[in-house]
């Protein structure tokens, strides 16, 4: 028998010694409390500049070190899981997640925050990947959508439950406790992981066997997907390529991530398994899972951003808003579970696609300076019900064809899409409201001319109105004056979220063609691949 034969049978008869929907909870429990935090911290920054004596423009790169030290990691915990053994990996980073939490918290400056935040990235960076692996293998194919479910539950909702949990702690208590707060759940899962959870036999006898370290793959990986990182979440801040700094990253990002997987694909045990590209359904499903991680990110700060800036509501009744949705997707996690045992995944995931760019050119509809709080809260529901339907099948589909021992590589890259895709998606939006409103404002400003009537009467009105509070002549002018670009702007803003739903909305009719060419899988027996 081969070894990849003997590695396959391996897999077939091994089973936990612990219930498995045990462990799915404990592994799920520690990727959720790493997915919160990449936004829990979000609304806290202005009270950690004043805090801590920084600016605003300082404070962001609390955002950004996390990122950009998880960004790092996702991609070779595949690689450091067989170095180090998976369990030992798993328990590692979570405790160089808890630890550093609580040192984010005591951090005296910003220096020694952005630095314990660099340790906390790194460490969560294998908590998600390896979540998943740990599913792959703990529970037999038919069986894995029910799993990666729960673990759709942690990836999906966290980042809608950061935002608000993160402002009312900040609120009421202090910007410290949304570090706090990791520390007995960090403990308490470590606990956990190590009474329960256990690495199959496939995997103690990989473990560490023919390991090299590959110092230039991973110094290219570290400049690649760090440059990347920052000038994703810097670029719209310093005007893209109006930027040196940014056109240099770019430059560097570009450089180093062609090299990468040149360099990559020639090397027998690579940090990042490129090869593993060749697999058609593997390509797609990380491309979906990147335009996935598009759409989720960027729907979810388009909403409170437009609640909060034209319709005046706070930071809470935002996030009160947009809770429905991710209600809704308790509900239909579940049931998608369910669904992956009785239909074939790519059909759910054409569903989910098409779902979705209903639900994104239905907010081109209803999305003005009127919306209800009630509308925006069905609104959020519309959009998050396609979303449903897209990340446990996809998920799915990432393992069709491929061995058990790639698992946690599959797990390492899958992760890592889904995550650039939500940094992708933030860039994106910010950028395409900030000129698509310019470009609005611009047209709506040529009909204010002194010739234009139904200018000249508008104006007219609205001074008078003003005259009959009080005011003088010549101030009662200039307030309509005010007051009709104050409506230009906040119109020429309403229009730029239509442009950028339907942005959206034709991506996801794209990646909805692209289902249909996905391989098969039989959802009844064993994941295993239809021949067509």
């Amino acid at each position: 028998m081969s070894s990849a034969a003997s590695l396959t049978a391996d897999q077939e008869i091994w089973r936990p010694k612990f219930n498995p929907w045990l462990i799915a909870v404990v592994v799920a429990l520690a990727a959720f409390m790493e997915v919160l935090d990449t936004s829990i911290a979000n609304v806290a920054l202005p009270y950690m500049a004043g805090n801590l004596g920084a600016s605003n423009d300082q404070s962001t790169w609390v955002l950004t070190s996390y990122l950009v030290s998880n960004a790092i990691v996702l991609p070779i915990s595949g690689w450091l899981a067989g170095a180090l053994g998976r369990k030992r990996f798993f328990m590692t980073c979570l405790f160089l997640f808890t630890m550093s939490s609580l040192l984010c918290g005591i951090a005296p400056s910003l220096g020694l925050l952005l630095f314990f935040r660099v340790v906390q990235g790194a460490g969560g960076g294998g908590l998600q990947p390896m979540a998943q692996a740990i599913l792959a293998d703990t529970f037999p194919p038919e069986k894995r959508g029910l799993a990666f479910a729960l673990y759709g539950i942690t990836a999906v909702t966290a980042p809608t439950i950061g935002p608000t949990l993160g402002g009312w702690i900040t609120f009421n208590y202090s910007w410290r406790w949304i570090f706090f707060i990791n520390l007995p759940v960090g403990i308490a899962t470590l606990f956990l992981v190590y009474t329960f959870v256990e690495d199959p036999p496939y995997l103690q006898k990989l473990r560490g066997a023919g390991v090299k370290l590959d110092y230039i793959g991973i110094a290219l990986l570290t400049l690649g997907v760090g440059a990347l990182q920052v000038l994703l979440d810097k670029g719209q801040e310093d005007d893209w390529f109006g930027s040196r700094f940014i056109t240099t990253l770019v430059i560097v990002a570009v450089i180093s991530l062609v090299s990468l997987v040149i360099w990559e694909w020639r090397q027998k045990a690579p940090v990042v398994d490129v090869r593993l590209f060749k697999n058609f359904n593997f390509a797609s499903s990380n491309l979906m899972m990147f335009t996935l991680g598009i759409m989720l990110f960027a729907s979810l700060v388009m909403m409170p951003l437009f609640l909060q800036t034209f319709m005046g509501y706070t930071s809470q009744v935002a996030g009160l808003a947009i809770s429905g949705g991710g209600l809704a997707l308790l509900i239909e996690m579940p049931i998608m579970g369910q669904l992956t045992t009785k239909v074939q995944a790519r059909y759910l995931i054409a569903f989910g696609w098409l779902s979705l760019a209903i639900a994104m050119f239905y907010s081109t509809k209803r999305i003005d300076l009127a919306i209800s709080f009630g509308a925006a809260a069905w609104l959020r529901v519309a959009q998050v019900f396609g979303m449903g339907f897209l990340f446990v099948p996809i998920s799915l589909v990432a393992y069709i064809g491929i061995p058990p021992e790639k698992n946690n590589a599959v797990a390492g890259i899958v992760n890592f899409m889904r995550n650039i895709g939500s940094s992708v998606g933030t860039s994106l939006v910010t950028t395409l409201i900030a000129r698509r409103s310019q470009y609005h404002q611009q047209i709506l400003a040529g009909y204010a001319r002194p010739d234009n009537p139904a200018f000249q009467n508008a104006t007219n009105g609205l001074a008078h109105q003003l005259r009959n509070f009080g005011l003088g002549g010549v101030e009662a002018k200039r307030a309509a004056f005010a007051r009709i670009y104050q409506g230009i702007q906040a119109q020429a803003g309403s229009l730029a979220y239509i442009d950028t739903f339907m942005v959206l909305a034709v991506g996801a009719a794209i990646m909805f063609f692209l289902a249909f060419i996905l391989r098969s899988n039989d959802p009844r027996g064993r994941g295993a691949v239809i021949a067509e």
